[in-house]
C-alpha cells in the first residue's frame, strides 16, 4: 500500500448521489486551500452521505487539501468506524470524528461541517471579547454564533455533548483558544459561512492592530443586518456562488500538478 496519492476512481462503485457529495466535498477542500485557510495536513471537512446509514465522508490524515479528490475520501459512521477507505496506509484522525461526528449526530439539518486553524481564527478565538460586530461581514454572525471553551485536543467523546450544546442552533462557532467551526444544510452553504467567518476574523485582527477606537453600530442596526444575512431570510448563501467557485477551481487545475478534485 504505502503513502501514495494516485487513488483509483470509485465513481462506478458508489451511487450517483454519493458521488456528487464526494465531488462537492473535494471541491470544498480545494477552495479552503485556495483561500488560505489550511493548516498543513490537519483539520477536516465532512459531509453526510445521503441515505439512512448516517455515514459521513472525511479526508485521510496526511494528505494536503490540494491532494483531496472525490475518490480519496474515506467513509465512516458517526462513531468513527471506517466503512470504507482507499487501499493506503493513510488513516482517519480520531479528532476529526469527535468534533464532526458530534455535530452530524445532533443536527439532522446539517450536511457539511468545516473546522479550521487559521491565523486570524485562532487569534480571535484567544480574545476574551470574541467576534466583534465591527464590519458588515462580522455583523452577519451577531446573535448567530456559539462559543466552546477549550478542553484540550478534541479526542474525548465526553466533550461531544458540551460542544453540541455550545453550538446550539447556529451554523458557526468559535472554539476558544483553538479555531473556527461552521456547518450548513449544504456543502456550498457551509463553505460560504466559513469564508465569511474567516474574513470577519481577519478584519477584526487588522482593525484592532491599528490601535484606534472601533465603531460598533447601534443594536437595532445590528439585529436588522444579522437577520438579513441569515440563509433563510433572502436566499441560502453559497448556492449562487458555488458554480463560480467551481469555475475558479477548473481554471486553477489547468496549471496544477495535482489530480483534479472530481476524480
Amino acid at each position: 500500500m504505502g503513502y501514495r496519492t494516485n487513488f483509483r476512481s470509485i465513481r462506478d462503485e458508489v451511487s450517483a448521489e454519493e458521488w456528487q457529495v464526494r465531488v462537492d466535498l473535494a471541491a470544498c477542500y480545494r477552495l479552503v486551500d485556495y483561500y488560505g485557510m489550511t493548516d498543513l495536513t490537519y483539520n477536516h471537512i465532512t459531509a453526510r452521505v445521503p441515505g439512512r446509514e448516517h455515514h459521513i465522508l472525511i479526508n485521510l490524515y496526511g494528505l494536503t487539501y490540494k491532494e483531496i479528490t472525490a475518490s480519496s475520501l474515506a467513509k465512516i459512521d458517526l462513531d468513527g468506524e471506517v466503512i470504507w477507505k482507499p487501499d493506503t496506509d493513510y488513516y482517519v484522525n480520531r479528532a476529526g470524528y469527535v468534533i464532526h461526528g458530534a455535530v452530524h449526530r445532533a443536527r439532522s439539518d446539517v450536511t457539511c461541517v468545516l473546522h479550521t486553524h487559521t491565523r486570524a481564527g485562532m487569534a480571535v478565538s484567544a480574545m476574551k471579547c470574541g467576534l466583534l460586530p465591527i464590519s458588515q461581514t462580522s455583523i452577519r454572525f451577531e446573535g448567530h454564533i456559539g462559543y466552546h471553551d477549550y478542553e484540550g485536543p478534541a479526542v474525548e467523546l465526553a466533550e461531544r455533548e458540551r460542544l453540541v450544546k455550545n453550538l446550539g442552533p447556529h451554523d458557526a462557532m468559535i472554539l476558544r483558544n483553538h479555531g473556527l467551526l461552521t456547518c450548513g444544510a449544504t456543502i456550498p452553504q457551509a463553505f460560504n459561512t466559513m469564508y465569511q467567518l474567516e474574513l470577519a476574523c481577519r478584519t477584526q485582527v487588522d482593525a484592532m492592530a491599528a490601535r484606534t477606537e472601533l465603531l460598533v453600530p447601534e443594536k437595532s442596526v445590528l439585529e436588522k443586518t444579522a437577520h438579513l444575512y441569515q440563509p433563510q431570510t433572502r436566499r441560502p448563501y453559497g448556492i449562487l456562488e458555488w458554480p463560480a467557485m467551481l469555475r475558479l477551481l477548473e481554471a486553477e487545475q489547468k496549471n496544477s500538478a495535482f489530480p483534479p478534485y472530481w476524480t
